[in-house]
C-alpha cells in the first residue's frame, strides 16, 4: 500500500483528505457570505441614493400648481388625473397625466420644475398605459 501512495505523489497525484475538503468548503461559505452582505449593503445604498417627493419639491422652483397651469394650457378641456415630482429624462420635472373628454387616451406632459417650461408631451394609448403600470409595479 505504501508504493502505491509513493507512486501516486510521484507522479504528481495528490490525495485529498477530509480535513482539505471541510476547510475548502469554509472558505467557499465565507466568501459566499461576504459577498452577499456586500450586494445587500450595495442595493440598500441604490434605494437610499433616490430622494423623496419632500426632497425634490424643496429643489423646484415652481410649485405644482404653477406647473399644472403651464400643463393645463397644453391640452385644452384636460383633467388633470395623477401628477407627481420627479428626476426623468436628467431634469427635475412635474409630471401630469392629463384625461381629455370623448378619448382614453392619456397625454402625459412633463414640465421643468425648475424653468417652468415643458419638455415633454406624450400621449398614450390604454395599451401604452397599461404596459407603463406594469413596469412601474415591477419596479416597486
Amino acid at each position: 500500500m505504501r508504493t502505491l501512495l509513493s507512486l501516486a505523489k510521484s507522479l504528481g497525484v495528490e490525495r485529498f483528505c477530509v480535513e482539505q475538503v471541510e476547510d475548502r468548503m469554509k472558505r467557499m461559505g465565507m466568501f459566499s457570505l461576504t459577498f452577499g452582505i456586500v450586494i445587500g449593503f450595495a442595493l440598500a445604498a441604490a434605494f437610499a441614493a433616490e430622494p423623496s417627493e419632500a426632497e425634490l419639491m424643496k429643489q423646484a422652483k415652481i410649485t405644482k400648481a404653477e406647473a399644472e397651469r403651464v400643463a393645463l394650457a397644453k391640452v385644452s378641456q384636460g383633467i388633470v388625473k395623477s401628477a407627481e415630482i420627479e428626476n426623468e429624462k436628467g431634469h427635475l420635472v412635474w409630471s401630469f397625466d392629463i384625461a381629455k373628454p370623448g378619448t382614453r387616451d392619456i397625454t402625459e406632459i412633463l414640465v421643468d420644475a425648475k424653468t417652468g417650461k415643458i419638455i415633454s408631451t406624450q400621449t398614450e394609448s390604454p395599451h401604452d398605459q397599461a404596459k407603463e403600470a406594469a413596469a412601474d409595479k415591477k419596479k416597486n
